[in-house]
């Protein structure tokens, strides 16, 4: 199967195709979701909580989302591989978020990178796509951003902050991201997002008038059990299920069940 591509994704709007993306951190993972079938893969800073035990997504680094986007990238030959740009890669100026977004594709084998915030981070967008390199746009509840809005609250209830949120969604598409993220806004909003834009949109905890959909692995499948957001629906329960397996691996151990003849190298 061809390798999928921004393009592909803007032909899956045009046919009204919905567009599958799911967050991977490792070769595994990767290799696993792509065979399942998903179009994106997603090396999100969500990762700082799934995966390394941080509060939020703000402490972790460029080197960090760099190691698992190496490892997530190894695993991915067809779906297309998103690297988040972490909290202060992209911000402090334009010359270092281009310097930061090239090392994803160069130093971590990224096809396109995404970034949070709308009609303030429109130039910087415009300054990156200007250098070859595909953007993915993020606005809404964007969580590098969860201290301003004071926890992880929904965003665009209010008539001002809709218009934000709209306004900035128009910029971002006029600065040429190649798709939008739509986290943690109404329905409704969603909706007529997804209508007025020719690139296509994907939610996370915004209803389903968007072109796609997506999920943090670990939430989809019952693995990370600190907080689960009232917009994730578990497909499994493996973080149990991998509690009760080493579980047995523990009791056998102790009681001289394993190794037995079988597992024994001669």
């Amino acid at each position: 199967m061809d390798r999928v591509t921004a393009r592909t994704l803007q032909e899956k709007k045009s046919r009204g195709e919905k567009i599958v993306m799911v967050t991977a951190t490792d070769f595994s993972w990767a290799r696993i979701v792509e065979e399942a079938g998903v179009d994106v893969i997603l090396v999100g800073d969500s990762l700082a909580q799934v995966a390394l035990g941080y509060g939020t997504t703000l402490p972790v680094t460029m080197e960090e989302m760099l190691v698992f986007t190496r490892a997530a990238a190894a695993g991915a030959r067809r779906a297309l591989l998103v690297s988040d740009m972490p909290f202060l890669s992209f911000q402090v100026s334009r010359a270092e978020a281009r310097r930061n977004a090239g090392r994803f594709l160069k130093e971590g084998g990224a096809a396109a990178v995404k970034l949070e915030g709308g009609l303030e981070a429109a130039e910087t967008v415009a300054g990156i796509v200007s250098m070859g390199i595909p953007v993915m746009g993020h606005v809404g509840l964007t969580p590098q951003s969860v201290h301003a809005f004071g926890g992880y609250r929904v965003q665009g209830k209010e008539p001002g902050r809709a218009r934000e949120i709209v306004d900035g969604a128009r910029a971002l598409e006029e600065a040429g991201v190649f798709a939008l993220v739509l986290e943690g806004i109404p329905s409704a909003l969603a909706g007529e997002i997804t209508a007025s834009l020719k690139i296509p949109t994907i939610g996370i905890g915004a209803g389903s008038e968007c072109d796609g959909q997506v999920l943090v692995l670990h939430d989809l499948l019952g693995i990370f059990r600190e907080f689960t957001p009232s917009f994730v629906k578990r497909y499994a329960e493996l973080g149990a299920e991998a509690e009760r397996a080493v579980q047995e691996f523990c009791k056998e151990v102790r009681g001289g069940k394993f190794p037995d003849e079988k597992n024994i190298v001669n």
